[in-house]
């Protein structure tokens, strides 16, 4: 045999065991298709990069990390969250001090600002003021599989007051924001952060009633590597418009992304990304005691989208009257005003086509409260719960668990796990009837102390959505912020491959 063939065998088995990425077996001996479904490995490695909590002196921001036991993960393991560099764009952003790490000068700090321990048990860390910087963090071994951490920050007055909170996002290419504000009440942001060592270029694209709107931004933003980039959209444009759908799309790179919608008027909370465009979508709960829900789309494509409004409630599907339908335009953003559609129930909303499937993406702007005491969070269509989601900061008497099944009735398992301070875990099994919502007592940790993560698993039946509303301490205020619960990838399917030398020596 060729040194060149020895070469190339060996490059490949050592391609297959740094990797894990595929399990070589012996075809059998009378050459049948032995072909078996892809196997669910745990993940080894995970990023996420948290945006910068608030420009408010008076911001106080907690930070939860956890990584739920997976079996099959490696023993060993490790994660970090560490701060990154400020850009220009975000202005005289000079590091802020936190719980466990301080970066200044715009440098990054290489001290974590929070040191997860075993998987299992969340670590928390905290930070105060307006300088707090954008973070960064990576997960490898036991630490990785369904790594989450939950940014959640509490503004005394001005704007953007009450609760804000936001799972850490993993980076990608492209996100969608649909129910984003130019208006001149509103002061939103889009947050830009690159975990890696490479630029990234971006570009935003902002959507109006009537179409895309002419921006300022004409070569796309850069952001720097391990740096984050905070744009105020209204700036971006001239257009005022109270709903605009935020497209970000990468050219090279990949980035973490999100908006920071603030109000004076209802306070504010963080826009995450929505689910793909997709036929049918689910924004999974609403609170029950929700006195204005907005709902916003948009269409990307070159058709317009006609989409049912449904409303699941804890005992089934309700059309609201007057909002029966919705027509999405092509390439326009739409909101209509659904009012108190929940009417004192839980509740989830459903959209599906009345005729062809056109992809769509959505959300909704809920207010708690009355008057000076509103309040305003955003709750996008998301992705089912699946396999696993997780949600890390969760706070004894102020979370609430709201599950939907849009179609056929599903069983979960919903685990407790200790908390930061002390405690033992806790599991219960709900059985969500098909074409409702039901807010669900949360399982507590026994003898808690300090906060704790839920995680939720489909045990079986159709899918489940799922979102985790968790409100201020102060019952004269309606600050509240609520996080979809999608499936937290921590397994990925590995196909099975067999070993064919022969494609060696061709």
């Amino acid at each position: 045999m060729k040194r060149t063939t020895l070469s190339l065998i060996a490059g490949t088995a050592a391609l297959a065991a740094v990797t894990g990425f595929a399990a070589v077996s012996t075809p059998d001996a009378t050459g049948a298709d032995t072909a078996e479904p892809a196997a669910r490995l745990p993940v080894e490695r995970t990023t996420l990069s948290c945006p910068a909590p608030s420009t408010s002196d008076l911001a106080e921001t907690a930070y939860t990390s956890f990584t739920p036991v997976t079996k099959g993960a490696d023993e060993k393991g490790e994660a970090a969250l560490t701060t990154a560099a400020a850009g220009a764009v975000s202005g005289d952003a000079e590091g802020g001090e936190a719980e466990g790490g301080e970066a200044e000068g715009g440098e990054k700090s290489e001290k974590p600002v929070v040191q997860p321990g075993a998987p299992g048990v969340p670590v928390a860390g905290k930070a105060s003021g307006a300088e707090t910087p954008a973070l960064i963090g990576t997960a490898t071994g036991s630490h990785a599989p369904g790594w989450t951490v939950q940014q959640t920050t509490e503004v005394a007055a001005g704007t953007g007051r009450g609760l804000q909170g936001v799972n850490c996002a993993a980076p990608d290419t492209e996100f969608w924001f649909p129910g984003a504000a130019t208006a001149a009440d509103r002061t939103d942001y889009v947050h830009l952060t690159n975990p890696d060592d490479s630029a990234a270029v971006v570009d935003i694209e902002l959507y109006g009633k009537d179409g895309a709107l002419k921006t300022t931004v004409a070569d796309g933003v850069t952001v720097a590597p391990h740096a984050s980039e905070a744009l105020l959209l209204s700036t971006l444009t001239e257009v005022k418009e109270p709903d605009v759908t935020v497209h970000v799309t990468v050219r090279s790179g990949r980035v973490g992304a999100a908006v920071q919608a603030l109000s004076d008027r209802t306070g504010g909370d963080w826009l995450t990304a929505a689910a793909d465009p997709a036929g049918e979508l689910v924004l999974p709960g609403i609170p029950d005691d929700a006195t204005a829900v907005r709902l916003v789309l948009f269409t990307p494509g070159g058709t317009d989208a006609d989409l049912k409004v449904r409303l699941a409630s804890p005992t089934g599907p309700i059309t609201p009257a007057g909002n029966e339908t919705v027509h999405v335009k092509s390439g326009m953003t739409t909101g209509i005003d659904l009012g108190e559609v929940t009417r004192g129930e839980a509740g989830s909303l459903m959209l599906t086509p009345t005729g062809r499937s056109v992809p769509v993406v959505a959300a909704v702007r809920v207010v708690r409260g009355e008057g000076a005491e509103q309040e305003s969070a955003f709750i996008p269509a998301a992705h089912p719960v699946g396999a696993r989601a997780t949600s890390a900061d969760n706070r004894a008497k102020s979370t609430t668990l709201s599950l939907t099944a849009p179609g056929r009735a599903a069983k979960v398992k919903v685990t407790a796990s200790a908390g930061t301070e002390g405690g033992t875990t806790a599991t219960r099994t709900y059985t969500i009837k098909g074409g409702t919502t039901q807010d669900v007592e949360a399982p507590v940790p026994a003898g808690l102390e300090g906060t704790y993560a839920l995680t939720v698993e489909t045990v079986s039946g159709g899918p489940v959505y799922g979102s985790r509303t968790l409100t201020g301490q102060d019952d004269d205020v309606a600050s509240f912020t609520v996080q979809a619960l999608p499936d937290d990838r921590g397994t990925v399917a590995v196909p099975n491959a067999n070993e064919d030398l022969a494609v060696l020596q061709r």
